[in-house]
């Protein structure tokens, strides 16, 4: 419920995914895809592992391009290995 005088605002929710690129062996998703194959799926041909980062960012003073340059920013200098990983985003009002 709203607080008298307070400004209300839509925060602004990013999910960034982080995969390993198609070239690097990804050890971990073979190492799942043989575990859920020794439980009797057997239809699951290929598990490519990766990292889910939420983010919620305070928008009140940004446009949607500024966000999406730091939140590039971010995937290249933080949240991802360039030389090994891809990472892709999402903005999501709510």
């Amino acid at each position: 419920m709203p607080v008298k005088g307070q400004v209300n605002f839509i925060m602004l929710k990013v999910n960034v995914y982080v995969t390993l690129k198609k070239e690097i062996l990804d050890a971990q998703g073979l190492v799942i895809k043989k575990a859920i194959k020794q439980i009797g799926y057997d239809n699951i041909n290929e598990v490519r592992f990766g990292k889910f980062i939420q983010l919620e960012i305070d928008d009140r003073d940004k446009t949607e391009e500024d966000i999406k340059k730091e939140i590039d920013y971010l995937g290249d200098k933080l949240l991802s290995n360039p030389n090994i990983e891809n990472y892709r985003f999402e903005m999501v009002r709510e």
